[in-house]
């Protein structure tokens, strides 16, 4: 199976943002918000926002939607049928990115217990 990031795996959409926003499934901690809603796809899809409040130059913003996509890439093979949408709060680097990157898979893993509980 071909678990490479295509572009049928991103929400590109305002509508697809609003109806992952709408359902108010979310988790935070100081690096990211994470939003969370079922999809009728079979796999993940994936919306990005990093505001210029976070980081005014685009060259870190672009850094850290480059690093959540990859974190994407790499484990979405787990992430099933849903659409995420990832916000980010606090600018980071190259120094800081693997602290951030603990940080999201830990939020993912919040998602998926809360996910778990609520349909058993």
């Amino acid at each position: 199976m071909d678990y490479s990031f295509r572009r049928a795996h991103r929400l590109l959409k305002t509508d697809d943002f609003s109806s992952v926003f709408g359902m108010r499934q979310a988790r935070s901690n100081a690096f990211f918000q994470v939003y969370a809603r079922p999809n009728d796809l079979g796999h993940p899809r994936l919306g990005l926002v990093v505001g210029k409040k976070v980081a005014k130059r685009a060259v870190r913003r672009n850094y850290i939607k480059r690093s959540v996509r990859e974190w994407f890439r790499l484990n979405q093979h787990r992430l099933g049928g849903m659409d995420y949408v990832v916000r980010a709060k606090l600018v980071f680097d190259r120094d800081k990115s693997p602290e951030a990157v603990m940080a999201l898979s830990a939020l993912f893993a919040k998602l998926a217990r809360c996910r778990d509980s609520s349909s058993t």
